[in-house]
């Protein structure tokens, strides 16, 4: 029996093959270009795409448990649902299933609600599975290395009313976890679903004071201009991104995206450490830029 990853060569799909790999399992991990791919020693590389139903499918034989990332796209929500009905019908016993936060309340942001639709389709069908609901990745922050060091400015537009930000190698830690628990059960397991979030509600001007700190040089929070944040991404990205990523940060502003005490502690209980903070990740990151 073996796990197979989908969407193995990403941030948070690269640390769970690692992981898996270190642990002994037998580990697949479906690729475009296995040609190309650099996994740890003992992983298969498997050719295909989750827009082709027949390479899924030879993928998913022998498979007994699944790690389903999809990559936010105009096509994520056709991609999981297909996944996830072959691999029912490959009698996979055990799923981990990489959703989003607020996934039922964010309606206006794409892939919020399709990761929602994703997560009814496992409940209504009783998929044996665990979602998983990150929130926003401390990771995505590298990307600020510029204005930071440059301006001395944070410009993720993320608001004043906080969001509880997450390190994606809590993220993987937890999605191992919940597969070779899976994996090593006698019998499918109940549903489960946990938030995976950091253990501070972190606004604007409390991330700029973190950097501020780490950098020991003055940073000020960017603002909350969505217009400019738009248009910033739409320089490098398509203009659908760009702008879903506005409605993110939209909801971000108006909402918050804050964590509660309780899905803290169960997330702690299921890592079997307390989150990581992002005061940590600023001051690591600090520390590789500087070498």
């Amino acid at each position: 029996m073996s796990i197979l990853v989908i969407g193995s060569t990403g941030t948070v799909g690269s640390q769970v093959i690692a992981k898996l790999a270190d642990s002994g399992a037998d580990v697949r991990a479906l690729t475009r270009s296995p040609e190309k791919a650099q996994f740890p020693r003992g992983v298969t590389a498997i050719k295909g795409d989750l827009m082709d139903v027949d390479t899924v499918r030879t993928a998913l034989k022998g498979v007994s448990s699944l790690f389903l990332l999809v990559p936010n796209g105009p096509d994520e929500l056709t991609q999981a649902i297909n996944t996830l009905s072959l691999a029912r019908d490959a009698r996979v016993r055990g799923i981990v299933y990489l959703s989003v936060t607020r996934s039922d309340i964010y309606t206006d942001v794409p892939h919020f609600t399709a990761k929602y639709s994703v997560e009814r389709m496992i409940e209504q069908l009783n998929l044996p599975a665990t979602i998983l609901r990150p929130s926003y990745f401390f990771q995505n922050d590298v990307t600020q290395k510029a204005p930071l060091l440059g301006a001395g400015i944070y410009g993720s537009p993320v608001g004043g009313k906080g969001v509880s930000m997450v390190d994606t190698r809590d993220i993987a830690d937890a999605a191992v976890k919940e597969l070779l628990r899976r994996e090593h059960a006698d019998t499918p397991l109940p549903r489960e679903l946990y938030e995976l979030v950091g253990p501070d509600s972190l606004d604007g001007p409390t991330l700029a004071a973190i950097w501020s700190e780490a950098l020991s040089r003055p940073v000020r929070y960017g603002g909350d201009d969505l217009d400019a944040f738009e248009k910033l991404l739409g320089t490098f990205a398509p203009g659908w991104k760009a702008y879903e990523m506005r409605l993110m940060m939209a909801r971000y502003q108006h909402d918050g995206a804050a964590a509660s005490s309780a899905d803290i502690q169960r997330l702690t209980e299921l890592l079997g450490h307390a989150p990581r903070s992002y005061r940590d990740f600023a001051n690591e990151t600090v520390g590789i830029w500087q070498n």
